[in-house]
């Protein structure tokens, strides 16, 4: 059997489910973590179905039989969970927050699998030699790039940002050989980016893209790219799982630059040391 992930299989295959298929293909949904240790008899009851049927659902998936699927879907919920299937009008609230959870722990194991832990130490490296670092994004990626510059501004004053196209532009017009530019965003290929990118580029400043895209325009910039796994879904609010993934990378660049800053790494240790103190008092 072709390598294939069992909810890539599941996804493929559901609309050819019978009745009693599609209902044991969303038990499998929502309780992936429980029903890779039942039996099929316990899988049946937990269904209300026959035996039979959850014989006839593995072989509508492709697999020989049931200890074949089983050992699919653990080698699958071990890696990643699955996002719900399909959402329509008057799905129930548990079913909302399984498809919710499965969605960030996706986007979770997508970004930790694409992001490049040599990109990640040539970003801090960056940090670390920069005059000035700038975290600029457009949109609801402005909001992000200003929840990672307020977790760097913490570290240091040379961490800053600025408003709207106009003003980033202005920025990097600014900017030197010394200077960094963070760019947010999940396409990388934004006309006001470009022309942002192309400023701070003239002038010799470094720039970081975190983007969802390895070949994106906005990547021929940047001296480093931070790649999130995360697919953006107009069902998730906000882009829930891309905020997920940006500040996933954001946390490990920031734990990466921290560590790597002897100074820092004791001062966020004394502080830990502190408040740990004063709660046992």
């Amino acid at each position: 059997m072709a390598e294939q992930s069992f909810w890539d299989m599941l996804r493929a295959k559901r609309d050819s489910l019978t009745k009693s298929g599609i209902i044991v293909a969303d038990y499998l949904m929502q309780h992936a973590e429980d029903a890779q240790y039942l039996s099929i008899s316990s899988l049946a009851k937990a269904c209300g179905v026959a035996e039979a049927t959850i014989f006839r659902f593995c072989r509508a998936l492709g697999f020989d039989g049931y200890n074949e699927m089983k050992i699919a879907l653990a080698k699958a919920t071990a890696t990643a969970m699955p996002v719900s299937l399909k959402l329509e009008p008057g799905v129930d609230t548990q079913t909302l927050c399984t498809h919710a959870y499965n969605t960030a722990i996706e986007a979770l194991n997508g970004t930790r699998s694409a992001l490049d832990p040599e990109s990640v130490d040539r970003a801090a490296t960056l940090l670390q030699r920069a005059r000035q670092v700038f975290f600029f994004g457009q949109g609801g990626s402005y909001i992000l790039a200003c929840d990672i510059w307020a977790r760097f501004s913490m570290l240091s004053t040379k961490f800053r940002t600025a408003g709207d196209s106009h003003m980033q532009a202005i920025a990097a017009s600014l900017m030197g050989p010394e200077d960094v530019v963070v760019f947010v965003s999940y396409s990388g290929a934004t006309r006001d980016m470009m022309d942002t990118l192309h400023l701070a580029r003239e002038n010799g400043a470094k720039v970081i893209l975190l983007t969802h895209y390895s070949d994106a325009p906005g990547a021929a910039l940047a001296d480093v790219v931070l790649l999130c796994g995360a697919k953006e879904s107009p069902l998730d609010s906000g882009s829930m799982p891309v905020k997920l993934a940006v500040l996933f990378v954001a946390n490990v660049l920031v734990l990466r630059y921290t560590l790597d800053n002897q100074e820092l790494a004791n001062l966020s240790l004394s502080r830990t040391s502190r408040a740990l103190g004063s709660k046992l008092l």
